[in-house]
Parts: structure tokens; C-alpha cells; sequence
């Protein structure tokens, strides 16, 4: 499915935030993990998570998606060995669920499609055969093996390629018999993403030491997963297309279930807006943007909130000046390079940018012109280029739009209720 997006004037109402992807995620896991059974609300039922329904199913654990909610049934942390899993497009689910597996002593295979196939995983394979797991891979990528258990009372792993890596042996390990140390040997990268782990963690009532700036975790074994009830927040990630479309037009838009005191790392796309001059209103669980305004560049450091990059290449390239992303090198190797796909896509619609290695540097345009943009099924450049062809010339044709249903299924549809000109073709 592609979409066409024209100049959109004003977007003006209000929309439900989507739930997030990154708390369904550990939900599920960690509800698949517990003691006695769980009903989650609200939770994000896209193709990542429904991924990670599967994989937890294979692990043991009974899910029913019902209405409005999943009844999880958990394997009291007695995690099954299946022989091959497949993650689909679910990165999250490969590198978490790595770990999983690795508790129990029969040998299994997770793959997933021809993006999952790209992703590195060498890092997290590395830190597991330093604990004595067995594993197995294509030159660092997958289809991975992982054969535990893990053994031993230290596990040291790089923190600068995916905080994945580190989240799932944090959802792990609190199931061994031995205490855990983890010791993050390298620049951590995508630390929110750990503040999530850890607050989805307590919310399940296991306990994990943190010590400063998150470069040992200090983790009791012999713990149990457990929670009756839990109701998965909005999702900021998503939310921020809503929000930077409003500050781009004459918009008038309220996001709802945004919480102010989230532990979501892209919440920091509210302090972008803030930054670039964009009239924002925050409440306890909403974040209001009025558009109309210039927008001035910024420099931002994007290390720790690598998904924000593709919206914020768009706001930079409308804004007035120079504007700089750096230090978001870990873009590249997401659904796609997003680096380089925001780059050409936005150079095609008229944008002035300079790719770097670890970033770009923009000077912002008045307007944009409509284009047809590859979007490599990446549910987040889709978006993005949405975005920006409500402040283009013409009309933009953006490929493989249905791959918003990864992070944002009623993104078409909430965009075209606020009044955009979008419509699937």
C-alpha cells in the first residue's frame, strides 16, 4: 500500500496516543515470565508485539488476546526450549527474547526477515558465551542458536551498539539461581530504554541495583515475576509525528496519554519542539501543540533517543537556519539505514543536507516539493516523510505506508481526522 500526501494547512482535534511499543514489549514478556496469570490493558497489538506474543507462547507462557486486553498465563519463570522462532520484523523480540532462551538448556534458533537478518547481534552473543551459554550465528547476524544456561555471576557486554542487548539479560537474569553482575564495558547508547526495562521491571516486582551511570547492574537471582492488572502507557515515539505535524502547520492538536512523568526516552522530542520555538502546552497525561510559529534550528545529541531522528530531520529541514544531529550513529542499523534514508528523501523533496556519518547537518527551506520517497518499509521513515509533505508543493507518494501498523496502526487514519490531505492508494 502506498499513501499521497499533499500541503495540509491546518490540523486541528484531538487523538489517543498509541500505546507503547517499548512497555507492551516487556509486558508481555515479563507477564509470559511470572507467577499465576495477568491482563494487560491497552496494550500495542502491532506486528512487533504480537512477535513477541508468539515467541513467549513458544517459551511457555499462555496468552489470549481479548478485547481490549491480553490474558497472559505465565510459565513461573520455567522458560520452554522450542527448536526455531521466528521474530519476523521484531529486532526488540530477537534481542531480547536472545536472553530468554539462553536460561534453559536445549538448543534454539530464532531468525526473522530479511531486515532482522542485518541486524548485529555479535555484541549480546559475545557477553552470553562469556556466561557459558552455546551460540551460534552468521558472522555475528542472524539466524542466531543461543544453548544455555548461563552460568557464572558476571556478564560484561558493549552498551554502545543496542540497549536491547542489555534489557534482555536484565529480564533474565533476576530468574537464575546465582546472583548476577552485569558490567556494561563500553559508552552506553539508548540508556532511556533501560529506565523503561527497569520501571516495567519494579512494576513486576522484581528488584535490580543500578549503579551510577548505569555501568553495573547488580541483580538477585531467585526472584518471581508477578502483577494482576497493567495498563501500557502512550507512546511518545509515536506521538511525536502528531506533534511535530502540528508545529509544522497551523495546527491545534492534543495528544492524550502522554504522561509527564514517563520514563520514556522520547519524551525529549518535547524539549526538541521547545527548543525550535514551537508553543507547546504540557498536562499531567497530554502534550498540546500550537502551530503557526517559525521554527528556529537546533543542534541535537540524539545518542540516547535514536528513534527521534526521523521526525526531527523533517522539523530541521523547515526551520530556520542551520540545524545539527550528531552522535546517533546506531540509526543506521534500525529497520533500515535512517541516516541515509531520511538524507536522500528529504534532498529529493528539495531539503539541504549534508549526511555524516553519525548524523546531518540541515539548512532549513521554506518549503519542501512533493516527491516519491522509498520508505524501506521502515514504519518510522513512513511517517516522517508524511510529515513533511504537509508543508511540501504537490503531491508526495510514499511506498509500503502499511508498515505503520509496526509502531502506529491508526496513524493514517488519526492524521486524516486532524485534517490532513493523506489518502492510501
Amino acid at each position: 500500500m502506498d499513501i499521497e500526501v499533499s500541503a495540509s494547512r491546518r490540523l486541528k482535534g484531538v487523538v489517543k496516543a498509541p500505546p507503547s511499543k517499548s512497555y507492551t514489549h516487556r509486558a508481555i514478556m515479563l507477564a509470559g515470565l511470572s507467577k499465576g496469570s495477568t491482563k494487560i490493558y491497552d496494550p500495542l497489538l502491532s506486528e512487533d508485539p504480537l512477535a513477541t506474543i508468539d515467541a513467549m507462547r513458544l517459551a511457555g507462557a499462555n496468552i489470549d488476546i481479548r478485547d481490549g486486553y491480553l490474558f497472559v498465563r505465565g510459565n513461573a519463570g520455567e522458560v520452554e526450549g522450542p527448536q526455531l522462532v521466528d521474530v519476523k520484523n521484531s529486532g526488540t523480540t530477537i534481542r531480547i527474547m536472545s536472553s530468554v532462551f539462553s536460561l534453559q538448556s536445549k538448543k534454539v534458533t530464532l531468525t526473522g526477515d530479511a531486515s532482522i537478518q542485518k541486524r548485529p547481534m555479535g555484541p549480546l552473543l559475545e557477553a552470553l558465551e562469556g556466561a557459558g551459554v552455546k551460540t551460534s550465528s552468521k558472522n555475528g547476524f542472524p539466524p542466531i542458536s543461543v544453548q544455555g544456561p548461563i552460568k557464572g555471576n558476571l556478564i560484561r557486554i558493549r552498551g554502545d551498539v543496542s540497549s536491547q542487548y542489555i534489557s534482555g539479560l536484565l529480564i533474565a537474569c533476576p530468574l537464575r539461581r546465582e546472583d548476577t553482575t552485569i558490567e556494561i564495558t563500553t559508552e552506553l547508547k539508548s540508556k532511556p530504554y533501560l529506565d523503561v526495562t527497569l520501571d516495567a521491571l519494579d512494576d513486576f516486582g522484581v528488584e535490580v541495583n543500578a549503579g551510577e551511570d548505569f555501568r553495573t547492574f547488580n541483580v538477585p537471582g531467585q526472584q518471581t515475576y508477578a502483577r494482576g492488572e497493567y495498563t501500557v502507557e502512550g507512546d511518545y515515539s509515536g506521538a511525536a509525528f502528531v506533534l511535530g505535524a502540528s508545529a509544522l502547520t497551523e495546527g491545534e492538536v492534543v495528544v492524550r496519554d502522554l504522561f509527564e512523568e514517563s520514563k520514556q526516552g522520547d519524551k525529549y522530542f518535547i524539549e526538541i519542539l521547545k527548543m525550535m520555538d514551537a508553543n507547546v502546552r504540557t498536562k499531567k497525561d497530554s502534550v498540546e501543540v500550537i502551530g503557526g510559529s517559525s521554527l528556529r534550528a537546533v543542534e541535537v545529541d540524539l545518542s540516547q533517543t535514536p528513534d527521534l531522528l526521523p521526525i526531527t530531520a523533517v522539523m530541521c529541514s523547515l526551520a530556520c537556519g542551520k540545524s545539527r544531529i550528531h552522535n546517533v550513529e546506531h540509526a543506521r542499523i534500525k529497520e533500515c539505514d535512517r541516516i541515509s534514508a531520511m538524507s536522500v528523501g528529504l534532498k529529493r523533496m528539495g531539503a539541504k543536507i549534508d549526511e555524516r556519518p553519525d548524523g546531518m547537518i540541515i539548512e532549513g527551506v521554506d518549503s519542501l516539493q512533493g516527491a516519491t520517497i522509498e520508505s524501506f518499509a521502515d514504519h518510522r521513515i513512513v511517517m516522517a516523510f508524511a510529515v513533511a509533505a504537509l508543508k511540501a508543493e504537490g503531491t508526495t507518494r510514499i511506498n509500503q505506508a502499511e508498515s505503520v501498523a509496526v509502531s502506529y496502526p491508526d496513524f493514517i487514519e488519526n492524521m486524516q481526522e486532524l485534517g490532513a490531505n493523506l489518502k492510501k492508494v
